[in-house]
């Protein structure tokens, strides 16, 4: 029987790689119109959320990255960090999230060692973040592109690049006919320990780990449908417990603050 077990071929009607991106296709296909964010007096529907992703997954695209190329990002819980969960690895690009209470030196250091290749960044952390690219070889500076978050919400600071996000995301397509992974192996994210000994170490998260991880909470707390989540956790630890894709599968309705405080929620 054996040669007969190797004979099944892989369809799609019986096998397809695991990946979170898949959460979102289904639940704007089905629920376009429930808010998938609230940040201050900003709402978005999950249509108005994917349009945005897409538009960075083709932005990225026409920068010419893709597949294993790293954009590193270091914003608070804004909509900019929730729709780059979706949008950079829609690129076939991989994410890396850095905490934003880092010193500037390990901030360098983790831009070096990931091989980034574009850094969005809230220009509320430029005290660190500029330092950090000022310490940086004149090489691995001159081949980070810069994209600034610059959030009302913190008034008019000044720029660290050369362009902002709504600027850069505007030139994308909101129609992106992006690919899911061929590999479920492939790599989605890349996150660098805190509170380690010597310098942080880089851990990689696949498509297959971080669907598992995703469906695993779902099913753990278990979850109803169309949650309403206030993010407390940062997005930058762990990608926020991947909650972030864990919530698009859910429908949920996800309410970010920028400051995570007892006052603040």
């Amino acid at each position: 029987m054996k040669q007969h077990y190797e004979a099944f071929p892989h369809n799609d009607a019986n096998f397809v790689p695991l990946s979170p991106l898949s959460f979102i296709t289904r639940t704007v296909d089905l629920f376009p119109q429930r808010t998938s964010l609230i940040y201050g007096d900003k709402h978005y529907s999950w249509a108005e959320s994917y349009a945005r992703m897409r538009q960075l997954a083709s932005a990225l695209d026409r920068a010419g990255l893709g597949i294993g190329d790293t954009v590193s990002v270091i914003a608070a819980n804004t909509p900019e960090m929730f729709e780059a969960h979706f949008g950079v690895p829609m690129a076939g690009c991989v994410l890396n999230t850095i905490n934003t209470r880092l010193e500037s030196e390990t901030i360098a250091y983790i831009l070096e060692n990931s091989d980034c290749r574009l850094l969005i960044t809230d220009t509320a952390f430029a005290p660190n973040v500029g330092p950090a690219l000022a310490a940086l070889p004149d090489d691995v500076r001159a081949r980070i592109r810069v994209v600034d978050i610059r959030d009302p919400a913190m008034g008019d600071l000044p720029p660290l690049g050369n362009e902002d996000y709504e600027a850069f995301i505007a030139g994308g397509d909101p129609a992106y006919d992006w690919q899911m992974p061929a590999d479920e192996w492939q790599a989605l994210a890349l996150g660098y320990t805190s509170g380690t000994s010597g310098r942080p170490k880089g851990v990689v998260y696949h498509h297959r780990g971080a669907y598992l991880m995703s469906m695993g909470t779902a099913t753990g707390w278990p979850l109803p449908q169309h949650p309403t989540y206030l993010y407390v956790v940062p997005m930058f630890h762990c990608n926020g417990w991947c909650h972030v894709w864990t919530m698009t599968m859910m429908a949920a309705t996800t309410v970010l603050i920028r400051e995570i405080s007892a006052e603040a929620i």
